[in-house]
């Protein structure tokens, strides 16, 4: 085989989340069934359920998976409509910080038993002004986040998508932690409509951790979300992706998410397909 194929395919992960399961032998199963043996883990089940599920890693190893990294959410996010997560999303809102914050503690020491090197969250919708108040209190809010995992040595992705490519590297510049990147999301994206997908990619490849594969269609409705669809049959040029990917000489994994649908395996074990033929 092709060694460039086969590197590429060696850095292909799955989401946990997108398995929708109820306990570790049951994820274990699924993501074997998607043909693959990497896993983005959500962190938060581990968190809040550690008796069902405090015993993933040792499921996860006596079926050959490896935790590539991990996830995170925050208290009270709504994604119903693009209006409810602006009000909900991330460490933004007052009221939730509190809880955020202790929960994000216990979610860096967790993924340090883990021997995580990087994880990932949506940090909500920032300011994108820096003369507003808010951007400022927000960018102290990240370099405190940040600065909780650079103390156990990982790394910490933002998800990309509410933000414009280039509002988003003001942010990480205001914020200024070396352990702070973005886990670029294609499909976001799309789905928010604030960007084209290789401006941005471009724009962000210095802080690039982590890619998702998930593919999207715009919404033909401002103001609403787009649509996200089986990888290959959306709006992004997979292979300019790729092209583009190894111009920025990216050497992280590639984490397939299905977020919609209700054939998860079947339309993950696609996107692998679509992704090794085109490695």
């Amino acid at each position: 085989m092709n060694p460039v194929k086969t590197a590429l395919i060696e850095r292909l992960a799955v989401c946990s989340w997108s398995l929708q399961c109820a306990s570790p032998g049951e994820l274990a199963g699924k993501i074997l069934a998607t043909g693959v043996r990497r896993v983005q883990l959500a962190l938060d089940p581990l968190r809040e359920s550690p008796a069902i599920w405090g015993r993933a890693a040792a499921e996860f190893q006596n079926n050959g998976i490896t935790i590539v990294s991990g996830m995170f959410g925050c208290v009270g996010e709504d994604y119903s409509t693009l209006e409810t997560i602006r009000r909900t999303g991330g460490i933004a809102p007052d009221a939730t910080w509190p809880q955020n914050l202790k929960n994000i503690q216990a979610t860096a020491a967790l993924a340090e038993t883990l021997g995580l090197k990087l994880v990932t969250f949506h940090a909500g919708f920032l300011p994108h002004d820096q003369r507003d108040s808010d951007f400022h209190k927000l960018a102290e809010r990240l370099g405190l986040v940040a600065d909780i995992f650079a103390e156990r040595k990982i790394e910490l992705g933002l998800e990309t998508g509410q933000e414009s490519a280039g509002e988003l590297a003001a942010i990480l510049r205001a914020v200024n932690r070396p352990n702070l990147g973005v886990n670029f999301d294609p499909a976001n994206v799309l789905l928010y409509g604030r960007d084209d997908v290789p401006g941005a990619l471009r724009l962000l490849t210095p802080w690039i951790r982590q890619v998702h594969i998930k593919d999207a269609r715009r919404t033909k409705m401002p103001g609403t979300w787009g649509e996200e669809v089986v990888v290959g049959t959306g709006e992004v040029d997979w292979r300019a992706f790729f092209a583009a990917i190894k111009a920025a000489d990216y050497a992280g994994h590639f984490v397939i998410e299905r977020e919609a649908g209700t054939s998860r395996v079947a339309d993950m074990r696609a996107a692998k397909a679509m992704v090794e033929q085109l490695a």
